[in-house]
């Protein structure tokens, strides 16, 4: 343990470091980030990630240890991770438990929605005092390897081809930084073909072509674009989106989702409910948070107030 002086309300802050994420960007963050910790007089523990979903068993094991204040360091990736290990069966592992961000590395979208800094150094001073809210967290049950599958998002959710998009640039060189999912996109799109589905609103239904549905929590994703503007993840409600737009179309739509103003649009079905579920003609990949998941059919649930985020 590091960091001498008072407490933070929460106790000592439990850092999960994903070192690989944006080619060792964390690694190289993490020094100011302990530095910034140490200024302000707040203990920490350090924890580095080995392998994918490790991040999950870490916070787990921080949380049976009486840890109360988790912070990921890295990007969505990590968040996601986090989130999962502080939820077993839809219920909070410890409802006086806190989730801290600290982007570094790779993209993270999540904290756009809530204003906390992208600077790494910055964002040390928003694990400081006692602010604190309740917010939402996404539930997806899907298909792998033909096994119904749970994992909660805090963030956003896709099927179809912002699914693909997905695969795709996990398949590219890490050097495209933020930009890595405005190529992949494009190259995807190449060889997109719509699928024939039927999404399940509770009190109406969508039957017809789709390229992709949108399930948002916050508002950002993809580096930085604005797909769900009015997507808020503490009024219990998921944002969803289902696009049928033609090709030519999707493509004109790309430039104004960084801006939230390709809806409303005529070719893109907006819903808010507290759960939803797809099913199509072929298996979709699902994707959540920028995590390549699995297909359908998925359904999709809100559950409110389940985390504690620091702020």
């Amino acid at each position: 343990m590091s960091g001498e002086g008072p407490r933070s309300p929460f106790g000592i802050i439990t850092l999960i470091c994903n070192s690989r994420s944006g080619n060792g960007g964390v690694g190289k963050a993490l020094p100011e980030v302990e530095k910034n910790l140490l200024l302000r007089g707040l203990p920490y523990e350090v924890f580095h990630t080995q392998s994918a979903g490790h991040a999950t068993q870490l916070a787990r094991e921080a949380l049976e240890r009486g840890s109360r204040f988790l912070v990921a360091v890295g990007g969505d990736g990590t968040v996601h991770e986090v989130v999962n290990g502080m939820i077993e069966n839809d219920k909070a592992v410890n409802p006086d438990a806190v989730l801290g961000v600290v982007a570094a590395g790779s993209a993270c979208d999540f904290i756009k929605t809530f204003g906390i800094p992208a600077m790494p150094a910055h964002a040390v001073s928003h694990l400081d005092g006692d602010g604190a809210f309740s917010i939402d967290i996404g539930k997806v049950t899907f298909m792998k390897d033909g096994v119904e599958t749970v994992r909660y998002f805090p963030n956003i959710a896709e099927v179809g081809m912002g699914a693909a998009t997905v695969g795709k640039a996990a398949r590219m060189p890490r050097w495209f930084g933020p930009t890595i999912y405005f190529f992949a996109f494009w190259l995807t799109l190449f060889r997109h073909k719509a699928a024939n589905v039927v999404v399940d609103l509770v009190d109406k239904k969508y039957e017809g072509r789709m390229n992709n549905m949108v399930i948002a929590n916050g508002q950002f994703f993809g580096g930085g674009m604005k797909i769900a503007p009015k997507a808020a993840p503490t009024d219990g409600l998921l944002d969803i989106q289902v696009e049928h737009a033609k090709k030519r179309e999707s493509v004109a739509l790309m430039p104004k989702v960084y801006k939230g103003k390709h809806v409303p649009h005529p070719d893109i079905l907006e819903a808010k409910r507290v759960r939803c579920s797809i099913t199509s003609e072929r298996p979709l990949p699902v994707e959540a948070d920028g995590e390549l998941l699995g297909e359908t059919p998925a359904s999709f649930e809100v559950l409110k107030d389940i985390i504690r985020l620091k702020v």
